[in-house]
């Protein structure tokens, strides 16, 4: 059990501090009218959960360590629904109904589509 919450700790730690990044990065590069930083690290989160999960249950069994590390650590660091709640509201808000639903709508398409990207490369590669 010990091991197990040091792993998600460590994931999620890792995870967090790579969702700052992109944020950051994203600002500086993409301006802040957008929660571009959420956004992104949705969708590349949704990708790499495709691809990990695929791997793991599908081509190469693998420790349910890993698991604990890298989907609910790392990614449970990395995505976050409650950012993007928040930043939907405040589009909202400050905005009105077209930006926010433009955030809703791109989160869950491109959301879908990058988990389902994820699961066709690796059953294609392997």
């Amino acid at each position: 059990m010990v091991v197990n919450v040091l792993l998600v700790a460590l994931g999620g730690g890792i995870g967090a501090v790579t969702r700052y990044a992109v944020s950051l990065w994203a600002a500086a590069r993409l301006g802040t009218s957008f929660p571009y930083g959420t956004f992104i690290a949705n969708v590349v989160g949704c990708f790499i959960i495709g691809i990990f999960m695929t791997i793991v249950t599908e081509k190469f069994i693998a420790n349910s360590y890993w698991r604990l590390l890298i989907t609910t650590g790392f990614l449970g660091g990395f995505t976050t629904f409650s950012s993007y709640s928040y930043e939907t509201f405040k589009l909202l808000e400050d905005t009105g109904i077209n930006a926010a639903f433009y955030n809703i709508a791109a989160n869950l398409v491109s959301g879908l589509l990058a988990t389902w990207l994820g699961i066709k490369a690796i059953r294609i590669l392997f």
